[in-house]
């Protein structure tokens, strides 16, 4: 049997420093693979809402295809179920446990996690349940990411670098927005910047996004046209509408987690059933309100280009929130992130009617509230403001509404943060942690890693020498970054803030070495 390869003091620490030329290569070939897989999600996806859609009109004109249709929906959440009980790490909207892997917390099965996330993802959505392309496309990159890793035999220093990289192009594929990509990996996966991880994210994303605009064009996901900036005259109200997305934010994140929590008390309900139980409710709401089945790409299309009535609006408001609460629960494979983004879009658009009905606003801005409050309501879900006003941006094509975005997305925030609301996808981690027994990082003695951690202002590490601290035992400090220069650290060198230290130890113990490092004041951006 072949021997398992462990990285050694000397190559840990060669390849940190020799490996930064090569992160921009595999970041491309990450983005080039990850962006063709997605594609290939998007297109069929595609097709199968278009099939969901000609069946629906089938059933109105011949009912007798109607218990085809609920027997073909139970069958496909029968697949879906054995799908995610013989692979759970596929189940839910995949960015969790992207993280719990770059956390050393979970492991992952990449060919596996593709395979089951792709199919999964297909059918669940496809079929009609209110979830997501983007948390399955972010899994899916990241899958890329550690085959490649795998494949061609990088160490850990490289390979949590390629995961981070996969995850980026895998939503930039998804939304068509790199930008995006690359600030979501910096501020939800690690938390933290690093210009190592801002430089190989955004090759992965910049490729994936141009393999993407080849197969579907450069119009942007969301084609909001003659969009008019709003007057700043107006933005005392904006402040209303973040605390309005924010709340409603805030109730998001607790049902969702409340939904889980309710399948999984129903102890005679096996896994493998219950995607069987939001799928047969897609099929009566196909019957009564198909407005709400899917991610809602169409329902953001027709709250900007048609007049819907105020009483229909709330109605498919509501409906679209529980719907979504009860598809995400069963443990689906589908993300969030669209579904959130047209709750966001509909409150939006409520609060807009309101302002021209009561306020006398001019009904040509109401489409600027439908943009504010999809940045508002994102960023107190999942408590990511850049991400959220980039992603928003970009898929919107328009910059106009910028200022307007921040303005709404800070004050949604604020609202959160007041309300204690944690975000919503270290709540799901948290949760598959807890389910699956996980406490510690997945490691072993033979394998030495780095940590990358960031000296915060007026901490126990700022301005102080080396040699005056007491450094957790088990770790060596072999290097200093301090903007371009690398400084080899001897006793009595300073430490300042900004600057980067580089950390060695052992794998198995890098979790007790990261927290003892952030009781210093450190910040730990990248375990390698």
């Amino acid at each position: 049997m072949k021997e398992k390869h462990h990285p050694t003091i000397y190559n840990t620490i060669f390849h940190w420093q020799n490996f930064r030329l090569k992160l921009v290569l595999e970041g491309i070939a990450i983005g080039l693979f990850s962006g063709l897989l997605i594609v290939l999600y998007r297109y069929l996806l595609e097709k199968a809402e278009i099939l969901t859609s000609r069946i629906q009109l089938l059933q109105i004109t011949n009912p007798w295809s109607i218990p085809l249709w609920f027997i073909l929906l139970l069958f496909i959440g029968y697949l879906v179920g054995n799908i995610i009980k013989h692979e759970p790490m596929v189940s839910g909207s995949g960015i969790p446990q992207v993280k719990g892997v770059l956390l050393r917390q979970l492991d992952m099965n990449w060919w596996k996690v593709i395979i089951g996330k792709f199919i999964g993802g297909v059918l669940s959505i496809g079929a009609g349940l209110s979830l997501g392309r983007e948390g399955p496309s972010v899994q899916i990159g990241a899958a890329v990411g550690q085959g490649f890793s795998r494949i061609f035999q990088r160490i850990k220093i490289e390979e949590k670098y390629l995961i981070t990289s996969g995850a980026s192009a895998g939503l930039s594929a998804a939304f068509n927005a790199p930008l995006a990509g690359a600030i979501f990996a910096l501020e939800e996966l690690h938390k933290s910047f690093s210009p190592l991880v801002l430089l190989s994210a955004m090759s992965a994303s910049l490729t994936a996004d141009f393999v993407s605009k080849e197969f579907f064009g450069l119009k942007p996901v969301f084609n909001f046209s003659h969009l008019s900036p709003l007057p700043l005259n107006y933005y005392l109200y904006l402040i209303f509408l973040g605390i309005t997305v924010g709340i409603g934010g805030v109730l998001f994140n607790h049902i969702l987690l409340k939904s889980q929590s309710f399948y999984h008390k129903q102890k005679w309900l096996p896994i493998q059933l219950r995607p069987m139980i939001p799928l047969l409710a897609a099929g009566i709401l196909g019957l009564l309100l198909p407005q709400v089945l899917g991610g809602g790409h169409k329902l953001i299309h027709s709250l900007v280009n048609d007049i819907v009535p105020f009483k229909l609006l709330l109605l498919v408001l509501i409906v679209k929130f529980l719907f979504t609460m009860l598809s995400y629960g069963s443990g689906a494979p589908g993300g969030i992130f669209l579904p959130l983004l047209v709750i966001g879009a509909l409150i939006g658009d409520v609060f807009g009617i309101i302002a021209v009905k009561i306020f006398h606003f001019s009904p040509e801005y109401l489409n600027n509230f439908i943009i504010l409050a999809m940045a508002g309501y994102f960023t107190s879900i999942v408590k990511a403001p850049i991400t959220a006003s980039i992603l928003i941006t970009e898929m919107t094509g328009s910059f106009s509404h910028l200022l307007s975005l921040t303005v709404v997305s800070i004050t949604s925030y604020l609202t959160a943060d007041i309300l204690n609301s944690k975000p919503i996808y270290d709540s799901l981690l948290e949760r598959i942690l807890g389910n699956r027994g996980y406490n510690s990082y997945i490691g072993d003695s033979k394998t030495k890693v780095l940590l990358e951690i960031a000296v915060g202002l007026d901490t126990a590490l700022d301005q102080k020498m080396v040699k005056e601290l007491e450094w957790p035992s088990q770790c060596l400090l072999v290097g200093i970054k301090r903007g371009e220069k690398e400084l080899i650290p001897r006793g009595n060198t300073t430490i300042y803030a900004g600057d980067y230290l580089i950390v060695l130890t052992d794998e198995n113990t890098a979790t007790k070495i990261k927290a003892q490092l952030l009781e210093l004041g450190g910040k730990c951006l990248l375990e390698n």
